[in-house]
């Protein structure tokens, strides 16, 4: 027998699986089953909750012992089509016919998984069906295997690779950070799976054949060697049923893989490896990090206490290896690997800089090194120890769900755990472990000894020095050419016949219309009829003899509180791009009589962190205004009240007397801003084709876009060795500030009803006097280059990102819900088989963006530039000149509505609720569009697509690498670059 949350007897066992265990987890309020099917041996676990969005995952050990990619194609080659549903596209035609709050796949280096999440209880039976049939009977069709992973192809005679996995990879591959973990992986790992990559090297990726998709697929796609994950409130008995009728039934036993350890380093070693950098000027841009391999992720007391080590060595600018590693004089930042991993079967700990040069490599190493030996000689502060247990107590209770679905966060972290046969029971009730934690810390040098044993002692120790590469990129690219070269001298003309017959056949399968009669669905019928919206009440509070609104929400937050301070920008100041450098030192830099130091420490102690932030909308009824709101944010436990108090003071006596700090921080900003842009390419192509279309669109493209960061680095340049420009620098600042203070404000508190009347009496003693600088001085005016040109961005990168951009009408206006439509339909309907079936570009769509006020076409690492162009428009005359099927207007509308009412966190919903009225987007407005959006024709779309789109003037923007600015000139581009 089973039994729920509230302990009666709900359900008994399926008879194909037998219960292991049970446990409550207090901290979550979640009853955690474990179960095992008798015959095959396949793991569930059932995490039975009253939430209405249920979660279903379904993952697999997978283990590639080489860099082809096999993992990652198998990931999208599984969901073309499966016994069942011998559709070409099941998993994309489920997502338009679906209510889905959540639909993937993800390759990790060990593990594949394939998740979603839905509120509709049809909806999870149409997905799970589809899901379970493309996990264990995948028809994996060798031309799905060309179009999703690599083929070759003819283009004037000459062979060329393509493959969506392939240019995805390429696109990855182009990121400083992606390139120095795999680089840094290949050394610190000699011989297991974690050497590879498992999503594939683009120079591995064309050596894959169909052959060993097969074998992999075999090897390691059976039950024996699956994991189910479930979230919500449906029995463990329910889905065990449909887990065995429509999959489990069918198998035997089979192999069930296990993960080895690692062959260990005998001395730490030192290497260097290179990544590409299309530029002159090389100078610090190189990346130094040391890797240490720990013991297995399974020992939960020593994973929890080198998470403790992580928070003494990490946790904040205070922290000692952190604070040498941010102030030292030759370096810009930290590394993006930072801290513990225990994702994997083993351990790691990483710790570095970027913005550095090759012959600082000693004094790293030294730096980090001392700071061990410093940290590890004595006993650890007990006050910072605690501080830090806060941190885990604080993340372990907190409810998210704004990004990720709340349940499958909590199957994700867990995941791990029962990938390599260990507790994931551990992992989510972190309280059982924090107690054995506790009876280790009474030895006060427990924690040191860790950093001695598994840091300074440990052998298995690499220390990577990743150097700049003008000419690498060259050099892949050729030895690219070169391996098309050889196969073009051996190609026979049998052989050219043969690829230009896949090459058909492929067009013919991707024009080949499916009978979507095969698939279930959820239509119009089943949408909720109403749109759940956090309601929220209206209190005041005195704030410098003013009355002022105080929005609280009551919510289940399982003992946490949040509250921010919402202040209207004025023009001025959101127009300023020195106001986006504000932001960056609330929290960060000292506060009153606390220096920055000190000032780290007490967040860590008190909250959740402190930040600053802008809410930007484009005004509901007119493009040429902006909507703005400064938040000022916090969270905490319910208990602790003092972080209300620190939000203030970190703001309003915000100290601009610490000079080294306040240069390092616009260092950081700058340096991982650059390392981060290829990731983002189609955001900021976008940005640049819609920027003239309404106000919030131009002040985001100044102030936010690429342009910005090159202002930046000049800014930084300037500030750094001008002592006057850096004093005007810091006036400008504190004009912003005084500004804000005196600007109006309101208040927004989340928290459980039993909590309200205390935290909102702390709030108004906290806030009832603000103090005040004299008057500011008029705010600078940057001069800004407008263009109405198309604009290509080069950036670092291997691939394109494409957009194309149309003004279009504000978001009240009734035409808006139909251009949202029109979006959807184009990319159902045309552009994402044009785009990336077709085009291989790992993405692409359409947007009506209510904000830009403008309708909006992109790709996403796109390996074409003009074609992309002209699939865009051929989209429209598609939806204009062909005949249109009804199916395709209800899935559009079906994924809009859905993406509506897809829930968030209890204080996520509570605090969109907030700025949404705040923003003038209140329920009536958005009870309204959800009503259009429903109301919507096929006439309609037509009708905007003509008045909108035909005969307009388009602005095209590119986002593309370095060497195609001739090319991107001759399609008369206004060349940009990153500086």
């Amino acid at each position: 027998m089973t039994v729920d949350v509230t302990g009666t007897i709900s359900q008994t066992t399926h008879p194909a699986f037998q219960l292991v265990r049970q446990h409550h987890v207090e901290a979550l309020d979640i009853l955690v089953s474990e179960y095992q099917h008798k015959v095959t041996g396949a793991i569930h676990y059932h995490l039975a909750t009253e939430h209405d969005e249920n979660v279903f995952l379904l993952a697999f050990r997978t283990q590639p012992m080489d860099s082809k990619g096999e993992a990652h194609i198998l990931e999208h080659t599984a969901l073309c089509g499966s016994e069942k549903f011998p559709v070409r596209d099941p998993f994309f035609l489920m997502i338009r016919r679906s209510l889905n709050t959540f639909m993937n796949a993800f390759t990790a280096a060990d593990w594949t998984a394939y998740p979603f999440a839905t509120q509709n209880k049809k909806d999870f039976q149409n997905l799970l069906e589809v899901y379970l049939d493309a996990a264990f009977a995948a028809n994996l069709n060798p031309l799905d295997f060309a179009q999703e992973g690599i083929r070759v192809e003819l283009e004037e005679g000459k062979p060329v690779y393509k493959g969506v996995v392939f240019n995805e990879m390429k696109g990855a591959m182009s990121a400083p950070n992606d390139q120095l973990y795999h680089q840094l992986a290949h050394h610190l790992f000699p011989k297991t799976t974690y050497h590879y990559n498992s999503g594939g090297d683009p120079k591995d990726i064309p050596d894959l054949s169909y052959e060993e998709l097969l074998a992999f697929y075999k090897s390691h796609y059976h039950p024996s060697n699956a994991i189910f994950m479930t979230f919500g409130n449906q029995t463990a008995y329910d889905l065990q049923q449909q887990f065995e009728d429509l999959a489990l039934a069918k198998f035997d036993r089979g192999e069930t893989l296990y993960s080895v350890a690692e062959q260990r380093l005998t001395a730490p070693i030192r290497v260097t490896e290179a990544y590409a950098v299309d530029a002159d000027d090389l100078k610090d841009k190189t990346y130094h990090v040391i890797a240490w391999l720990l013991p297995e992720s399974s020992d939960i007391k020593l994973r929890l206490g080198m998470r403790l080590v992580e928070g003494i060595l990490l946790e904040n600018s205070a922290s000692a290896l952190r604070h040498r590693l941010e102030t030292c004089d030759y370096a810009q930042s930290t590394g993006p690997l930072m801290g513990v991993d225990d994702s994997n079967f083993e351990m790691t700990f990483f710790c570095g800089v970027q913005g550095s040069n090759p012959e600082h490599a000693e004094r790293f190493e030294q730096d980090v090194l001392e700071v061990l030996q410093q940290v590890a000689s004595k006993p650890v502060d007990t006050a910072l120890v605690e501080a830090i247990l806060h941190q885990i107590e604080l993340h372990q209770r907190e409810i998210s769900g704004d990004g990720t679905p709340y349940g499958l966060t909590l199957i994700l972290n867990a995941l791990s755990s029962v990938i390599h046969h260990s507790d994931p029971v551990q992992v989510w009730d972190v309280d059982a472990a924090i107690a054995l934690v506790k009876q280790e810390l009474q030895d006060p040098m427990w924690l040191p000894n860790l950093i001695q044993t598994h840091l300074l002692d440990n052998p298995h120790r690499v220390h990577m020095t990743l150097l700049p590469d003008a000419d690498k990129t060259r050099r892949d690219a050729e030895a690219e050419q070169a391996r098309l070269d050889q196969l073009a001298a051996r190609l026979t003309e049998q052989d050219k016949a043969e690829i230009e017959q896949q090459r058909l056949a492929l067009q013919q399968r991707q024009e080949t219309e499916d009978d979507l009669n095969l698939l279930p669905k959820v239509g119009l019928d089943d949408i909720p009829a109403e749109l759940h919206i956090a309601q929220g009440e209206l209190r005041e509070i005195i704030c410098n003899q003013v009355d002022t609104p105080l929005n609280l929400y009551h919510a289940g937050t399982n003992g946490l509180y949040y509250q921010q301070v919402l202040i209207e920008i004025p023009e001025a100041v959101l127009q300023s791009p020195y106001f986006n450098l504000l932001s960056i030192l609330v929290g960060e830099v000292g506060a009153g009589e606390y220096d920055y130091l000190t000032l780290q420490q007490l967040q860590t102690a008190v909250s959740g962190g402190l930040g600053m932030g802008a809410s930007l909308r484009s005004h509901i009824n007119d493009k040429h205004k902006i909507s703005a709101w400064l938040s000022l944010t916090t969270k905490s436990l319910s208990d602790k009240h003092d972080a209300i108090a620190l939000l203030k003071l970190a703001f309003e006596q915000l100290r601009f007397d610490e000079k080294d700090r306040i240069l390092e921080l616009l260092q950081q900003r700058k340096t991982r801003w650059a390392a981060r842009l290829s990731g983002s390419g189609h955001s900021y192509a976008m940005q640049a084709a819609s920027r003239n279309m309404s106000a919030l669109a131009e002040r985001d493209y100044f102030n936010t876009g690429l342009g910005a960061l090159n202002w930046l680095a000049q800014l930084i340049q300037r500030i750094e060795t001008d002592e006057q420009a850096y004093q005007d620098f810091i006036a400008e600042l504190q004009a912003i500030h005084q500004t804000l203070l005196r600007a109006p404000k309101q208040f927004l508190l989340v928290c459980e009803e039993q909590q309200a009347d205390v935290l909102i009496e702390q709030i108004q003693v906290v806030w009832d006097k603000l103090a005040l600088g004299a008057a500011p001085q008029a705010l600078q005016t940057v001069p800004r280059q407008h263009s109405t040109a198309d604009v290509a961005w080069l950036i670092q990168s291997n691939v394109q990102f494409c957009a194309m951009a149309y003004p279009a009408v504000i978001p009240t206006h009734p035409d808006a819900a139909a251009l949202m439509v029109l979006a959807a339909y184009l990319r159902n309907g045309y552009l994402h088989s044009a785009i990336r079936e077709k085009g291989g570009a790992y993405g692409g769509g359409a947007s009506y963006d209510g904000n830009a006020c403008a309708f909006r076409f992109f790709s996403y690492r796109d390996p074409r530039l003009e074609q992309t162009f002209n699939d865009f428009e051929a989209s429209i005359q598609w939806l204009l000149n062909t005949p249109q099927q009804a199916h395709q207007l209800e899935e559009a509308i079906l994924g809009l509505v859905s993406s509506m009412d897809k829930p968030g966190s209890p204080a996520g919903e509570a605090i969109s609720a907030c700025y949404a009225l705040l923003h003038g987007r209140d329920v009536n407005y958005r009870k309204t569009l959800r009503k259009r959006l429903l109301a919507v024709t096929l006439d309609d779309i037509k009708r905007v697509a003509l008045q909108y789109l035909i005969d307009q003037n388009a602005v095209k923007a590119v986002v593309a690498p370095f060497a195609k600015q001739q090319t991107l000139q001759q399609l008369g581009f206004e060349i940009q670059q990153i500086q």
